[in-house]
């Protein structure tokens, strides 16, 4: 496949802060930057109903790529899910956290977080919505001869993925191992870069200010970028930078995207 460079989105956790204190601001600056296609930072309209969410969108040029929804919500109320992301004419939904407690996450919340999801995904599929799944590193802990994340995806009917690459360094991991051998279960993709030296573990926890312009970090951005290129499925690359940072770090992130890929 080829990236575009329309296909460069944002997830708008990165500007959580701003919106909160000018949400039709933050998006317009987002738009400026040349970004046009955008994740869902939450699992609400920022305090919006959704009819004017839902044109502060379209007034800003922003394309809601994917919706956030918390687990609880794609195992009791699924609905309320789809008429979300119907609302802003989002094809994906994510869900980016498996409630457990404290450092605890076996086979027991793998299989709870599969079938919620297998179910969910089924559901959403019905009105044209694909559901992925976003690890945040627990899910790497070893089961068997292979990783949780293993039995996940193999066990992934009706759900696909959403790498966070940050977190499969952070992890152990190599992203561009894993994408290879899974190149077809990545759907969407956060590009994330990590300070050097820090130091990872499986618990899905890292300071935020540990983020840092892409490409200046340790996580291997541009073979990472490659791959998603040359292989897979992956429709859509949102930057994301949860540092305080964030505004200033974004514009140079994207700066280096659109180098590395040719677009400038």
């Amino acid at each position: 496949m080829t990236v575009l460079s329309q296909d460069i989105g944002l997830q708008l956790y990165s500007v959580r802060h701003q919106c909160e204190k000018d949400l039709e601001g933050t998006l317009h600056r987002v738009s400026e930057m040349g970004i046009h296609y955008v994740e869902g930072g939450g699992f609400d309209s920022y305090g919006l109903d959704k009819s004017a969410f839902s044109e502060l969108l379209a007034r800003t040029n922003l394309n809601m790529v994917s919706v956030g929804a918390s687990f609880e919500e794609l195992q009791d109320s699924v609905e309320n899910v789809v008429s979300r992301a119907l609302n802003v004419k989002a094809r994906y939904v994510v869900c980016f956290w498996v409630p457990h407690q404290d450092t605890i996450f076996g086979i027991e919340e793998t299989q709870l977080a599969i079938d919620v999801f297998n179910e969910a995904g089924r559901k959403l599929k019905e009105s044209g919505i694909t559901l992925c799944y976003h690890p945040h590193g627990y899910e790497f802990r070893p089961y068997g001869e292979e990783l949780l994340i293993d039995y996940m995806i193999k066990s992934s009917t009706y759900f696909d993925f959403e790498m966070d690459v940050y977190w499969v360094k952070h992890s152990g991991m190599d992203p561009v191992d894993l994408f290879n051998k899974y190149p077809d279960e990545f759907h969407l993709m956060h590009l994330k870069d990590r300070a050097c030296g820090t130091v990872g573990n499986v618990n899905g926890r890292s300071d935020i200010e540990n983020n840092v312009v892409l490409g200046k970090g340790d996580v291997g951005i541009k073979e990472i970028v490659y791959a998603a290129i040359n292989y897979g499925k992956v429709k859509y690359m949102f930057i994301e930078d949860e540092s305080s940072r964030s505004m200033e770090q974004i514009p140079a992130s994207l700066a280096y995207l659109k180098l590395i890929m040719g677009l400038k």
